[in-house]
This record gives structure tokens, C-alpha cells and sequence, in this order.
């Protein structure tokens, strides 16, 4: 469940419970007659099905901007009340999508930070040192920390409601977080080369089990859509995993890690691979999620309709 936190002007609290009341799936309303200060108002508390968010905030969208709206997650809620709110609501609440929730989440995941650069240079330089050991597991310890499908998501977001300065916000930190990870990447494959000479071109015969990386084939954008959907599943369902984030990074991390690694030895006529094999794939990812997306969007109100008549 979630929880509601509204701060009220006075004169439209009444209106503000109703379409709590109204909406099924919601229960335990509170209502504390100024008791808000910054804004200045009233406060109502109220718990709802995941189910039910979309219809409560979209009818309490005013509040935005004469009061507020909090939301946070319940972790556990112990009440007959709470059961059967969820029971009343349509749908399941592994299955519903908070839409300002997911908008709230890409936003953010859109932005260039520290924490994003320095987990993605890290990521794309445990995918170098992998590529050079042929060594898998290391190609998966960097797939376990790249932190690229946010902004991937948040493109797949701004596209569905052709939100363009979205769309541009996310690829610019794509391209940019990428550049600066395969630069610093590159930088310290550089050093290890020349002058330190730890390592040659012959470090990139790589083995089977890594040669995906440079191999783009019909295969790589089938992966590519079916780590699209998962993704975005990952972010919107209420069932998922860390390995989700494993899955989704086998398809860019490793190839620039290789790019990298590639530049930095001199062997040209290996670059050109996994830099097709990062643009397909994230190509991939971003028209699957945002078909998912879609029709998350479209079926799901359906479905609480449905649900609602019966």
C-alpha cells in the first residue's frame, strides 16, 4: 500500500475527502483541521491500494498547486480495513503503475550526478579488466553496478508522452556518462600499455564467453528488446530483483569497457563492434520499453474499469 500525506486549503478539504472516499481502494483517512503550517492548511492522511493511486492523485492534481501531496511506501500494514481496501481495489498490486511515481523516478534518473558518472566509469572499467583476463565473472561484477537504464527509462518515458526536453535530458546523460566512463577507461588502459606494459593487443583475443561483446548479431537486439521490457518492468512492477539490473547491462557496459580497451592497445579494427553493439543495443532497449510502457499505459485503466463494474 501506499501512503498519502495532503496538505488541504481549508475551503476545499471537504472536496479533497470526498474523492478520497469515492475512490475504492482507499482507507484509514485522517483529517487534521489546520494542522499544516508551510503551506498553511489541513491535513489529511489516508492509505491506498497502489490500484487506486492513479484515479485519487489524478483527481487531486490541484493540489499541486494550493497545497501538497506526499506519497510513501507502506512496507507492512496490519488491519482488517487495510485487507480489504486492497481486495477492493481492481487489479493487483504487483501490476499497477504509479504514474507520478515513475515520472518522479525518471526525472531523477535523467539527471547527470556524481554517483551516476562514478558507478558507470567503475562498471565500464571492471568490464575492461574482464574483457583483458577473459574473465566473465568480472564482466558481471560490472554489470551488477552500471546504472545506465534509468536514463534509458527516462527516455522511453519522455517519448510515450512526448515529453521532448525529457528525451533530450536522458540522452545527453547517456552519451555524456558513457563518454567520460570510456575516457577514464581508457586513460587507465592507456597507462597500463605505456609505459607500465602490462598489457598488448594480444590481451584481446578474446574467449568464447566474451566475444558477445564484439559480435553484434540479429541476437544482440533480441536480448536488447527483452532487457528493454524487463527494465522497465523492474522499475514499474512491484515483482522484481537485483539480478533485473545484471540482465539489463549485459547489453552496454561490457562493449564500452571494450571500446576502451580497444583504443587504448591500438587495435582499431576492434572498435568499430562493440560500438555498434552499444548503439543497437541501447536502440533496443529504449523502442521495447517504451512499447511496454505503452501498453502498460493503455491496458491497465481498462482493466480497473472492468474490475470496477463487476
Amino acid at each position: 500500500m501506499l501512503h498519502l500525506r495532503l496538505i488541504v486549503p481549508p475551503a476545499r478539504t471537504d472536496e479533497a475527502v470526498q474523492v478520497l472516499e469515492e475512490c475504492p481502494g482507499i482507507t484509514n483517512i485522517v483529517v487534521l483541521p489546520g494542522a499544516a503550517r508551510e503551506p498553511a492548511g489541513d491535513l489529511v492522511l489516508c492509505d491506498t491500494a497502489r490500484e487506486s493511486a492513479n484515479e485519487a492523485l489524478g483527481k487531486l492534481k490541484w493540489l499541486e498547486e494550493e497545497g501538497s501531496i506526499t506519497i510513501e511506501q507502506v512496507d507492512l500494514a496490519l488491519s482488517r480495513v487495510a485487507r480489504e481496501a486492497v481486495e477492493e481495489a481492481p487489479g493487483d498490486p504487483d501490476d499497477a503503475v504509479v504514474w507520478e511515481e515513475l515520472e518522479h523516478r525518471v526525472q531523477a534518473d535523467s539527471r547527470i550526478t556524481w554517483a551516476y558518472l562514478a558507478f558507470l566509469a567503475i562498471a565500464t572499467q571492471l568490464a575492461g579488466i574482464g574483457v583483458l583476463q577473459n574473465s566473465p565473472i568480472l564482466i558481471v561484477g560490472a554489470m551488477v553496478l552500471g546504472p545506465e537504464f534509468g536514463a534509458v527509462a527516462a527516455i522511453c518515458f519522455g517519448l510515450l508522452g512526448r515529453r521532448w526536453r525529457l528525451v533530450v535530458e536522458a540522452m545527453r546523460t547517456l552519451m555524456v556518462g558513457f563518454t567520460i566512463a570510456i575516457a577514464i577507461t581508457f586513460a587507465c588502459a592507456l597507462i597500463s600499455h605505456w609505459p607500465l606494459g602490462w598489457i598488448d593487443i594480444t590481451n584481446l583475443n578474446a574467449n568464447d564467453e566474451v566475444k558477445f561483446i564484439v559480435k553484434p548479431d540479429r541476437w544482440s537486439f533480441i536480448v536488447a528488446l527483452l532487457a528493454g521490457v524487463a527494465g522497465v518492468l523492474s522499475i514499474t512492477s512491484g515483482k522484481s530483483s537485483a539480478l533485473v539490473g545484471v540482465f539489463i547491462s549485459v547489453t552496454t557496459i561490457p562493449a564500452a569497457g571494450y571500446v576502451a580497451v580497444a583504443l587504448a592497445v591500438g587495435d582499431w579494427a576492434e572498435v568499430a563492434g562493440p560500438v555498434w553493439q552499444l548503439a543497437v543495443n541501447i536502440a533496443g532497449m529504449v523502442v521495447a520499453g517504451t512499447v511496454t510502457l505503452m501498453i502498460q499505459k493503455r491496458f491497465w485503466p481498462r482493466e480497473v474499469g472492468q474490475r470496477s463494474s463487476v
